[in-house]
């Protein structure tokens, strides 16, 4: 880049006062700062593009990469989904052949309704605990409400009436 010192440029200075004249000197200045700034600003948004060219391509090429990245785990899963769906229709049929040569149903309709009694009891045990009644001498120990007061009716209870002029703190 041009070295301008400042002995260079008042030179510079004088050797426009004396060519272009004190009246017109300070048109030419002024213009001059303009289209300096306007020479600055074009490189700045010339250098702005530039690198927002340069980011854009490399979110292009990191895009392509996940999704060939993503494209490779789904064929992954889709082929380790069909050999387990492959595995289990494989069980399947051995158990279907198996149940049908050795009739083993017996022991396990038996186990089933001992396990669905079990099931049942413990539902209605659970149902009992959800629905019984918490006495009313642990709600007034602990705090709780004894009865339940709507939106509506907490509002009318503390509302001022209207006949009695309002209670004076004096």
């Amino acid at each position: 880049m041009i070295d301008l010192g400042l002995s260079k440029l008042a030179i510079i200075g004088v050797v426009a006062l004396i060519v272009i004249g004190p009246e017109k000197l300070p048109k030419v200045a002024r213009m001059a700062g303009t289209l300096y700034g306007r020479a600055q600003r074009y490189l700045h948004d010339v250098k702005s593009e530039v690198s927002r060219e340069i980011e854009l391509e490399e979110l292009r090429n990191l895009q392509k990469n996940v999704q060939e990245q993503a494209q490779s785990i789904k064929a992954d899963v889709e082929n380790s989904i069909a050999q387990n769906m492959a595995d289990v229709e494989e069980a399947f049929r051995v158990d279907d052949h198996s149940s049908h040569t050795h009739h083993a149903g017996d022991a396990y309709s038996s186990a089933s309704t001992e396990d669905l009694s079990r099931k049942a009891k413990e539902f209605r045990r659970k149902r009992l605990v959800r629905t019984s009644a918490v006495p009313l001498w642990y709600k007034q120990r602990n705090g709780g409400r004894s009865h339940v007061v709507s939106g509506a009716a907490r509002v009318a209870r503390f509302r001022p009436r209207n006949g009695k002029p309002p209670a004076s703190f004096y």
